[in-house]
């Protein structure tokens, strides 16, 4: 079964070749079907459109791309991109806004509030910033993954941006907490942006999976944790 190319990837696709190579968009609108040499694109063009594609997609351009259309280049690259990753997953908590800030915000604490870790060692403070170094348990192989992290937490808007100092298998990792007062409590919401290295054991699509299904995990643990204490201390939600 033919795949119809993606008519705004073929549109990216054309500008690249406009902008970078050279190409006449006059020409290339009057003969879509005409191949990228056809259209008067040589090695050198070929050799941007490869290095633009390659940043934007990651997608590694062949040689004989020259003898294909632009929306032929259009589908090669729609069948190998891999987007970075991006997540998003809340959670609604019983509980006032300043409790889950406080908790959720208390690194050295985390492996009482999260399931995943064995240890969180604070490496330095600076204002509300904070670098620290994450071990998980150990995996099914009995490697227990640690990594360096920091993060910033912004009281006056109850936001946290995050970051992977140690990166591993990430070309990089980025976190964004949100706290929002709603009736009966708190929502809080975790945005994650990444993309994986290429030699990782996973690739993006991969990741986005596991990371949206990890996080519905911890997210419900967080809540129960947090409306335990906070019925402990008589500080359940505000409506509850």
């Amino acid at each position: 079964m033919t795949v119809a190319p993606d008519r705004q990837l073929a549109s990216e696709i054309t500008d690249i070749l406009v902008t970078h190579c050279g190409l006449d968009a006059v020409a290339a609108a009057r003969t879509p079907a005409a191949s990228l040499e056809e259209l008067g694109m040589d090695s050198l063009a070929l050799l941007e459109l490869s290095a633009v594609v390659a940043d934007r997609w990651r997608v590694k351009i062949p040689e004989q791309a020259s003898q294909l259309s632009i929306a032929g280049v259009a589908d090669l690259v729609a069948r190998q991109a891999d987007p970075p990753g991006h997540t998003e997953n809340a959670v609604d908590i019983a509980a006032p806004l300043p409790l889950v800030w406080d908790v959720t915000n208390d690194v050295a604490g985390w492996p009482d509030l999260f399931t995943e870790y064995a240890a969180a060692d604070i490496l330095h403070r600076e204002g509300d910033t904070v670098r620290f170094r994450l071990t998980m348990h150990p995996d099914e192989n009995g490697t227990a993954w640690s990594w360096v992290s920091e993060r910033t937490a912004d009281p006056a808007t109850r936001q946290v941006h995050a970051h992977r100092v140690e990166t591993g298998p990430f070309e990089y990792m980025r976190i964004h907490w949100r706290y929002d007062e709603i009736p009966g409590g708190t929502r809080m919401t975790w945005v994650q942006d990444f993309a994986m290295k290429p030699d990782a054991p996973v690739d993006n699509a991969g990741m986005t999976e596991r990371i949206n299904t990890n996080s519905k995990v911890q997210l419900a643990v967080i809540k129960e944790r947090i409306e335990q204490r906070a019925a402990e201390a008589g500080q359940g939600g505000r409506d509850a």
